[in-house]
Formats: structure tokens, C-alpha cells, sequence
């Protein structure tokens, strides 16, 4: 269900600027993106399961536009584009810097046990990046 995956990532990034983590409820999740509350679980298997993807999600996007920022113009344009990117996006900005201010998921970055059977999930239930290793991921591009 990549749709429905995408959805409701969307809708969880959506549902984070409006209001904290801990105000996020996984029924108004769902019902945004469209599908059940069953259909959000059985492809995150919890809160925390989506905080884990949505993290995931907006450092691989963070990357994406690294890899992109080089082909264009160099190390000045990914200097630009990352200084946009944690302006832009909080967990981004958390992610490079460690700092999960209180309004942010502050998801466990070790690997966490997954019985999922969504591929996407058992990636995002791996290990999160620390700081030190977007920074070496970017170095390393």
C-alpha cells in the first residue's frame, strides 16, 4: 500500500504543524489520509512506528536533495539547500542537530524489533541516523 503509506505520512508531517507529537492521534491521522485507523496500524504497527517512518521519510527526502543540490551546483548549493531544508522542516533540523525540542516525535534511534510485514516499515524499525551520520552520509556523496 505505497499510496496509502505516502498518505499517510502526509498527513502525520500535516498533523505535526499544527499541533505537538503528543497531540497527534493516530484516529485524525488516518481519517486525513483517507484510509481506517486498522490500515494506519497494520502499516506502522504504532505511534511510534510512524514517527520512526516519518523521520525516515524526511532524512532520505533531506538526502535526496543533497544528492541532487551537488549534481546542480556543488558544495555552496548544498550549503543552501540544507540551511533551507532545516528552516523549512523541523525534523530535519532535529535529525542534523539531535535536537528534539518537545513539540517533535522523539523516536529511538537504535533498531527497534519488527515484526512488520511492510517492507518500508522494517527499514524505518532499523536504526534512525544520528546527526553525525546524515553528516557523514552527506560528506560520503
Amino acid at each position: 500500500m505505497p499510496a496509502a503509506r505516502e498518505s499517510l505520512l502526509d498527513a502525520a508531517y500535516t498533523a505535526l504543524a499544527r499541533r505537538p507529537w503528543s497531540g497527534v492521534r493516530m484516529v485524525d491521522v488516518a481519517a486525513v489520509a483517507g484510509v481506517s485507523r486498522q490500515t494506519l496500524y497494520n502499516e506502522f504497527g504504532s505511534k511510534e512506528g510512524l514517527a520512526r517512518a516519518l523521520v525516515r521519510r524526511e532524512a532520505d527526502a533531506y538526502l535526496t536533495g543533497v544528492d541532487r543540490a551537488l549534481k546542480e551546483g556543488g558544495l555552496d548549493t548544498v550549503a543552501e539547500w540544507t540551511v533551507a531544508s532545516t528552516r523549512r522542516n523541523p525534523l530535519v533540523r532535529a535529525a542534523l542537530t539531535g535536537c528534539w525540542q518537545e513539540r517533535l516525535p522523539s523516536p529511538t534511534l537504535s533498531a527497534v524489533p519488527s515484526s512488520s510485514s511492510v517492507p518500508a516499515q522494517r527499514r524505518a524499525d532499523g536504526p534512525l541516523p544520528a546527526p553525525a551520520d546524515l553528516l557523514a552520509a552527506v560528506r560520503d556523496r
